[in-house]
C-alpha cells in the first residue's frame, strides 16, 4: 500500500479520528499487539516522552490495537499518554495496513498484530513504514524521519 484511503476511526477521549489528517499534519500511526504488556507499554512511553518533538515536527501520533476503547482509556490514563489510542476491534485497519499476520511464539502459531509504524502525509501518502519493529530505539528513528520531512 502506497496511499491510504480516507478512514474514520473511534479513539480515546470519545474522539473520531480521520486518517489522513485534513488539517495538514503528518500522522504517525503505530500498531501494537496489546495494551499494558511490557513491549507495548515501553513503546507507548517512548512516544509519550517524545510527544512534544513530534508535535513540533507537525506530526500527530496515534497508537492502534484491537483492544476495546475502555481498555485503551485505562491504558492511556495509567501511562499518561498525551496522544489518542484507536480501537480496531473489527481488525479492518490491521488488515488494510497488512499488520495482521501469522506469528510464532514458543512453537505456537497464531494470528496477531505485527508491531509496525507508518508515517502518513496529509494527502494520504505513506511516506515511510517499519514492520516487525523492535521497541528499543524505534521511536527515535521515527522522530528523526518525521523531522527530516
Amino acid at each position: 500500500m502506497n496511499k491510504v484511503q480516507s478512514i474514520t476511526c473511534a479513539a480515546t477521549s470519545n474522539l473520531t479520528i480521520n486518517i489522513p489528517d485534513s488539517e495538514g499534519s503528518n500522522i504517525v500511526l503505530y500498531f501494537y499487539p496489546k495494551d499494558a504488556t511490557p513491549g507495548c507499554t515501553t513503546e507507548g512511553q517512548d512516544f509519550r516522552d517524545n510527544h512534544k518533538a513530534f508535535v513540533d515536527a507537525n506530526a500527530i501520533v496515534y497508537g492502534i490495537s484491537k483492544d476495546t476503547l475502555a481498555k485503551h482509556e485505562k491504558f492511556k490514563a495509567k501511562q499518561e499518554f498525551p496522544f489518542e489510542l484507536i480501537s480496531d476491534e473489527s481488525g479492518e485497519l490491521c488488515e488494510a495496513f497488512g499488520v495482521w499476520q501469522l506469528k510464532k511464539f514458543m512453537g505456537r502459531e497464531y494470528m496477531g498484530i505485527v508491531r509496525s509504524t507508518f508515517i502518513i502525509s496529509p494527502h494520504g501518502d505513506i511516506l515511510k513504514s517499519w514492520d516487525k519493529v523492535r521497541v528499543k530505539g524505534h521511536v527515535d528513528e521515527v522522530l528523526e524521519a518525521v523531522q527530516s520531512l
